[in-house]
């Protein structure tokens, strides 16, 4: 393990004693309220259990509020857009200007008006990989091209995706999916998981991000068998966060698994380029 890191099991920055049953139904309202947002796309009901989640909190631990709030206001603000695949110029500015909101207004909040440091981007570790981190990645190239292809291109989840079939549409895609990629990481695993794990133990605050994750996801694209997929990814991103303290390393794994799918991409739409993969059903 890097230096610094913690025991998985413990909490950061407050008393690693389990939680009172209040204060995680609170965070966990919050956090569902995600599945109803991205996933079933009901607002009203999202916005509902947000609500309840910031009263339950309010009532039993004002430092949870504080950070609650700061998840919530990030929750909202992508809320405010459809998250289906746009790669037209207009569509690709509201994914820009609605995803950099989503992660600049609660990062400014928890700076200049909680006055805390909770909220990092850890760029600068100073450590270089371990043995585990290069093999890590290793496993994921290779699980990556082998899984892949059969849930995308065996389920037809490619099609939530636009189709790609000039020059131009290719290197949108390229910047779309590893600019929402990065995104990821920063407001999921820098953000939501960071301020988790200042109330919960480790494996409770990864529990709980990995369901707006997942959900985000969900409505991005990644649907059918998408979540057998995507939970334990999102639960091995926020593992290795932990673990490595890398916001450098936990975007190399995303962006290796992204790579794989821009490739997945343009081959479902152009059967002759990027006709590499070995799994393909079709």
């Amino acid at each position: 393990m890097s230096a610094g890191a913690a025991t998985p099991g413990r909490s950061e920055g407050r008393p690693a004693a389990r939680p009172a049953w209040n204060r995680l139904l609170a965070a966990a309202l919050v956090m569902v309220s995600a599945v109803a947002l991205f996933g079933l796309q009901e607002r009203l009901i999202g916005y509902a259990l947000i609500v309840v989640g910031l009263v339950v909190a309010a009532l039993v631990d004002r430092l949870l509020l504080r950070h609650l709030i700061l998840i919530s206001t990030g929750l909202v603000v992508i809320s405010t857009m459809s998250l289906a695949a746009d790669l037209s110029n207009a569509g690709m500015a509201r994914f820009a200007i609605t995803l950099s909101t989503a992660v600049v207004l609660p990062y400014a909040l928890s700076r200049w008006w909680y006055r805390e440091d909770i909220i990092k981007f850890p760029v600068g570790t100073g450590n270089r990989w371990s043995g585990f981190e290069f093999g890590y990645l290793a496993l994921v190239v290779v699980a990556g091209y082998l899984i892949l292809p059969v849930y995308f291109l065996g389920s037809g989840a490619y099609r939530n995706w636009p189709d790609v079939s000039g020059s131009g549409e290719i290197v949108r895609l390229f910047i779309g999916v590893n600019g929402v990629g990065l995104w990821d990481e920063l407001f999921f695993i820098c953000i939501v998981f960071a301020l988790l794990r200042h109330h919960f133990p480790v494996w409770q605050a990864n529990l709980l991000q990995s369901v707006v994750f997942v959900s985000f996801l969900w409505e991005l694209g990644y649907r059918g068998w998408g979540p057998l997929l995507t939970v334990p990814f999102a639960l091995l991103q926020g593992y290795i966060f932990q673990r490595t303290r890398s916001l450098p390393y936990v975007v190399t794994v995303h962006l290796t698994f992204d790579a794989i799918i821009f490739g997945i991409l343009v081959h479902a739409y152009n059967p002759t380029l990027a006709d590499i993969f070995l799994t393909d059903p079709r």
